[in-house]
Formats: C-alpha cells, structure tokens, sequence
C-alpha cells in the first residue's frame, strides 16, 4: 500500500528539488547568453566596407646588373672565404681579396650614383 506522507515533508522535497533546478537554469541561462553574445553577430551580415584606395610607394626595380652585382658581392666573400679560410689565420689575405673588393665596389657606386643625381 501506498504509504501517505504529509503534506509539510512532500512539499519541502518538491522545493529542494526546484533549488537544486534553478542552479541549474540559471548556469545554462549564462551560458546560452555568452554563446548569444558570441554567435549573433556572426549570423548578422556584416555592412560592406567602402572601398579604401592603397596607395603604395612604387616598387624598387633591379636592373639585371645590379641583380647581377648583388649575388656576386654575396657569392665573392663565399667563395674567398672557403678559399683562404680565414678561420685558420688566413685573415688578411681574406679582406684583402674577399671582402675589400666587395665594400670597394659598392663605395663606388654609391659616389658615382652621387654624382648622376647632382647634375
């Protein structure tokens, strides 16, 4: 048989197990407002941006000379370096040769373009 409980008992239990549901309303209820605050602007179409002009500085052209120079003045000090092999008391033979033709070479080019610029 069924056994009747009173009133006071039965309703304290309807009521813890309303607490212990509103805990966890209210968690989802935060969650599902920080997932709305995240994935509703992501559903709206975005306004289109006005068009922005970039304007860029023009781009350095290399001429196939001074392409030519560059891998060489990389390529010269390499190539004297594996040579004399400066890292066993060969220094001087090595700047001499490697790098000072190099740095001369440059030097010159830097007064030259100087002086095509001046007149």
């Amino acid at each position: 048989m069924l056994q009747k409980m009173p009133l006071q008992t039965t309703l304290r239990n309807c009521a813890e197990k309303v607490l212990m549901f509103s805990g966890i309303q209210e968690i989802l209820l935060i969650l599902l407002i920080i997932s709305g605050i995240f994935l509703v602007p992501r559903m709206m179409n975005p306004r289109p941006d006005p068009q922005k002009v970039v304007m860029r500085p023009p781009a350095l052209k290399f001429s196939w000379t001074l392409r030519l120079a560059l891998i060489l003045s990389f390529l010269w000090p390499v190539a004297c370096a594996l040579y004399f092999k400066p890292w066993q008391q060969n220094v001087i033979p090595f700047v001499t040769l490697g790098i000072g033709p190099v740095v001369v070479g440059w030097s010159l080019k830097w007064v030259l373009a100087g002086m095509k610029n001046k007149r």
